[in-house]
């Protein structure tokens, strides 16, 4: 009788749960605030769960509805979170300084970068200072395989693993070429344990990619800093690069030492 009454109460629960995290991850998506009206379709949920749901979140301080034009972003209470995250994640909070002194020092558009499932997610970028600047949007969301920190922070998971964790959008490259998903696992695997991963023109034309790894205690790689350089950098400047972020990821892992040569 009591495990019955258990599951009863965890439907319910889960399945609020879950819109609250729709809901978060649609707000991240936008980019902005959003009008309340539109959040129902845009959710696909009944007007009255998401008016409900909203009010509760915003009473909470995770929500903020601005009264002048009912627009719903998120709270101040999420950046209280956010710093108590960084207070305890170490890895993180120095990838972050990093991240600017990287770009303070060489010009070039420097980023933190984590995962979220199939996807790498920009948790921090600081612009270069070249003419024509490349620039990083802070939370943008990028299928792994297009990405030189996806192969590292994928470089432990096995091709079951990583078949469980890219949806069907993670699975197609910009060109709208199918990924080649046991491919991909192989060169993740090779990844393993390398202090640099690199990617040219496969997100776009015109810029390539160059990523270090941040450990932590057990070695497992938690995120990336990375230069997101144009492609006709000279190869001199691309080699000074390297080192310098490969420096610099050895100087904040918290695990293993790197191998010396990049991979």
């Amino acid at each position: 009788m009591d495990s019955k009454v258990t599951r009863t109460a965890r439907g319910p629960r889960e399945r609020g749960i879950d819109r609250v995290l729709k809901l978060f991850a649609f707000l991240q998506a936008n980019g902005g605030p959003i009008r309340l009206a539109e959040l129902p379709a845009a959710l696909d949920a009944p007007k009255s769960t998401i008016y409900d749901l909203v009010s509760l979140l915003s009473e909470a301080g995770l929500l903020e509805i601005r009264e002048k034009d009912s627009l719903v972003y998120f709270g101040k209470l999420m950046h209280l979170y956010g710093a108590s995250y960084l207070r305890a994640n170490d890895v993180i909070a120095k990838g972050r300084a990093m991240v600017d002194t990287l770009a303070r020092e060489t010009g070039e558009t420097s980023e933190l970068c984590i995962r979220l499932r199939g996807k790498q997610v920009i948790i921090h970028a600081c612009p270069g200072s070249r003419p024509m600047r490349i620039s990083s949007e802070i939370g943008s969301q990028i299928p792994i395989p297009w990405t030189a920190s996806g192969r590292l922070l994928m470089s432990h998971m096995s091709l079951s693993e990583i078949e469980t964790v890219l949806d069907p959008e993670d699975r197609v490259m910009p060109n709208g070429q199918p990924v080649d998903i046991e491919a991909f696992a192989k060169e993740c695997r090779r990844h393993r344990g390398v202090p640099l991963a690199k990617t040219a023109g496969m997100i776009n034309s015109f810029t390539q990619c160059m990523a270090s790894p941040l450990t932590d205690h057990s070695g497992a790689v938690e995120a990336t800093i990375c230069f997101v350089l144009p492609l006709d950098i000279a190869e001199q400047s691309k080699k000074e690069l390297e080192a310098r972020l490969i420096r610099a990821s050895r100087a904040l892992s918290l695990g293993h030492d790197h191998p010396l040569e990049a991979g």
